[in-house]
């Protein structure tokens, strides 16, 4: 299999503190791998050291084999990396559309259409008009996601998507991961909620103080609950 990503003892530092240990992980290309683990544990820092927007960083990280640890953030963007935040970052005085419209395609034709987009969040079709302080927060995620297909970025960063969302809007993401996944995207998520992660994800890598504890296939799921149960509380 094609690495999209390998990262390869990687460091990372907010100011003084040293919050990653040497993180060594792999996603293939077209997989869906999920990082898991306790609040502050080190996954968010993970998927923002890919994207340079950490403090300093040592190690190494190829995006689909282009070393990446010197590079700015834009430049790894273009690199065909879409993050999406756990804070969305909608523009409120833009309309849905607008918002969808801002950032810039990475490769000219190689981002999905506004009707394919439209097509994959119906509600965001009916919502075109109104302004991103009018969308509720489902309607806002599915935005912030639409954002990056709109860019033609293929490996996705995408952080805690399902928080604080109504069961309904949970499942929609669920369907929107595994229509991408069979458009051959290749997406790291993290994840508070297993039960929306679990049915999704081929490979998990459970992250502890900064460092890889556990990794384990899909397969394996049943028989490391024990272990997650500890771990995670699940």
């Amino acid at each position: 299999m094609t690495a999209a990503l390998e990262i390869t003892n990687l460091q990372a530092w907010y100011g003084e503190s040293h919050i990653l240990h040497n993180v060594n992980l792999t996603v293939n290309q077209g997989e869906v791998v999920t990082l898991l683990g306790r609040n502050g544990a080190g996954r968010t820092t993970t998927l923002r050291a890919i994207m340079g927007l950490t403090g300093a960083r040592q190690g190494s990280i190829k995006i689909n084999g282009v070393e990446a640890i010197s590079l700015p953030t834009h430049k790894i963007a273009h690199l065909g990396v879409g993050y999406c935040p756990e804070e969305r970052g909608i523009f409120s005085s833009l309309s849905a559309e607008e918002n969808l419209m801002l950032p810039p395609a990475l490769e000219s034709g190689k981002g999905m259409s506004v009707e394919e987009i439209y097509e994959m969040f119906p509600n965001l079709k009916e919502r075109r008009n109104s302004q991103g302080t009018r969308l509720s927060g489902g309607e806002q995620q599915m935005l912030a996601v639409a954002r990056i297909l709109r860019t033609g970025a293929r490996l996705l960063l995408l952080d805690e998507i399902s928080e604080g969302l109504a069961p309904v809007i949970v499942q929609g993401l669920a369907r929107m991961i595994t229509t991408l996944k069979a458009k051959g995207y290749t997406i790291v998520m993290v994840e508070q909620n297993f039960r929306f992660a679990a049915p999704l994800a081929d490979r998990f890598y459970v992250v502890e103080h900064g460092q890889i504890v556990e990794t384990f296939a899909s397969s394996e799921l049943d028989a490391k609950m024990p272990v997650l149960t500890e771990l995670l509380g699940v």
